[in-house]
């Protein structure tokens, strides 16, 4: 028996990487994939066969899947990852926005394509992927389902050249909390993932040489478990979460929250008054911070 058994699955960009490492233990787990992927290059150029690829290795341990190679940048690629999962099996009811591609630039070099291009896959894609989806479970009363975005450090941090992916990523955070809320009432859970993992986006990235050590413990197969744990039946109750995950560490990130304010009863703020009470905000944040290093550290299990 599996953890997902009679569990249809939808994964975006589950040619390679970590969409493929979801694929394959979702399917050990006994959950019948949807593998989706374009197929092209890591700038969202070109096409290829790397989802039947992943389709084949299913098959051949064992499992149940199929392949869809639609662009989830449009609608009607959302629209028929759906269609595939009803069509192959019946029905849907878990779905992983993975998928993604960069353009890395300045802004002073990004061109609007460049900006566009990495909006319409990675932001765009989580609405053209969602919203089929949840009208389904809506239509359908289809309890129980389960959505896992995808974002990262660079839109919740913030990083150097990334100013297209920093901010669509950003913008998926905030879609996956609006999302919980909207499919709260149908029990369908929605958490957003920040993954940390070597793949063939992030490789090229690295000042130094990747060698099967690094691969091993800092691969995309760190990244699958607790995506496919948030699928499961044990994780009904928690939704609108960030988890951080990748090389051996699990753990959860802190939202958006005030930290510390000040109110007047009367009139509004002068700005001899901000110059008082904005640098105690500001160390009150810095105070805030470096509580969750300290509470964010690894703790080793074995």
């Amino acid at each position: 028996m599996g953890r997902l058994d009679d569990k249809v699955a939808v994964i975006t960009g589950a040619g390679r990487g970590i969409g493929r490492e979801i694929a394959m233990l979702m399917a050990a787990e006994g959950a019948r994939v949807v593998v989706n992927d374009l197929g092209g290059n890591t700038d969202g150029t070109g096409t290829g066969k790397s989802a039947d690829d992943v389709v084949a290795e299913i098959k051949a341990a064992g499992g149940e899947a199929a392949s869809n190679t639609e662009s989830i940048a449009e609608y009607s690629g959302g629209e028929s990852l759906l269609k595939t999962a009803i069509d192959n099996f019946g029905g849907m009811d878990i779905l992983v926005n993975n998928a993604g591609i960069l353009r890395d630039k300045t802004i002073f070099n990004m061109e609007e394509a460049d900006w566009d291009v990495v909006m319409a896959v990675h932001l765009r894609g989580h609405y053209c992927c969602s919203r089929p989806f949840a009208k389904y479970i809506r239509e359908n009363n289809r309890t129980g389902c389960r959505v896992i975005n995808f974002s990262s450090v660079s839109g919740l941090y913030g990083n150097f050249g990334q100013a297209n992916y920093g901010a669509a990523k950003a913008g998926i955070a905030g879609f996956s909390r609006v999302l919980a809320l909207e499919l709260a009432k149908y029990g369908c859970t929605v958490n957003t993932i920040s993954p940390g993992a070597l793949t063939r986006m992030t490789i090229p990235l690295r000042k130094e040489e990747v060698g099967e050590e690094d691969l091993e413990t800092g691969g995309p197969q760190h990244v699958a478990p607790i995506c496919v744990w948030l699928a499961c039946e044990e994780a009904a109750g928690i939704s609108a979460q960030i988890f951080h995950t990748g090389r051996g560490g699990v753990g959860i990130m802190q939202q958006p929250i005030v930290i510390k304010q000040f109110g007047k009863s009367t009139g509004t703020w002068s700005l001899d008054e901000l110059d008082t009470f904005v640098p105690q905000l500001v160390e009150a944040k810095k105070a805030n911070e470096e509580a969750a290093k300290e509470t964010g550290k690894m703790i080793e299990i074995g």
